[in-house]
């Protein structure tokens, strides 16, 4: 989307006329269907990344609450989840993708419409649209884990992992241990994970 705003017309009208070749959404990511169990990183973010999560510790830990129940129901596991003032990523292992994808598409409008009565905002665009990927393999899921619990540090909301409260890492750190996950860390580094994942 930020990229989006960025491009000429002419540019604009080239990304388009490629995404149509590909028989892929104009203007949103791709979501692909898969028939049988696989892991995806799921992303979402608040319209213009604006901080509408967060505008309260109590709105913070109600949405972490809602995104694990709505994701419980039609996941076999959930590995790891972080959510910002703005923006949550979640790792889950499910054979149910679409019917995921509706229960976030659901989370997503309820949602907007309690926020926007709540802030006296109706109309407002509060989600800009979600991705999902798939864990292409053992070092992709590692790394995927590690961007997860590292994004309040990435975003510089925290300087240590364990101390932002809206995330799976004290579940992980007392699943795995400290050492192991500084192994993990180290073997399967974040590095440019994540760059331009808002580019469509």
């Amino acid at each position: 989307m930020y990229y989006w705003r960025k491009l000429t017309e002419i540019q604009k009208e080239r990304v388009l006329k490629d995404r149509k070749m590909g028989k892929l959404p104009w203007h949103r990511p791709p979501h692909f269907d898969f028939g049988g169990s696989f892991t995806f990183i799921i992303t979402a973010a608040c319209f213009d990344h604006n901080p509408i999560i967060g505008c309260s510790v109590k709105r913070l830990a109600e949405f972490e609450e809602s995104l694990l129940n709505a994701c419980r129901d039609v996941s076999e596991k959930i590995f790891a989840w972080c959510v910002l003032i703005n923006h949550y990523h979640i790792l889950l292992r499910t054979d149910r993708i679409k019917e995921l994808r509706k229960a976030l598409g659901q989370l997503h409008g309820r949602t907007s419409r309690r926020w926007n009565l709540e802030d006296k905002t109706v109309g407002r665009k509060v989600w800009y649209n979600y991705f999902d990927r798939e864990m292409k393999s053992h070092g992709h899921y590692w790394a995927s884990l590690n961007y997860v619990h590292n994004n309040p540090v990435h975003h510089g909301y925290v300087e240590h992992w364990q101390d932002w409260p809206y995330s799976s890492v004290h579940e992980y750190l007392s699943e795995v241990g400290r050492d192991e996950a500084v192994r993990i860390w180290l073997e399967y580094p974040v590095l440019d994970y994540g760059k331009d994942w808002d580019v469509f």
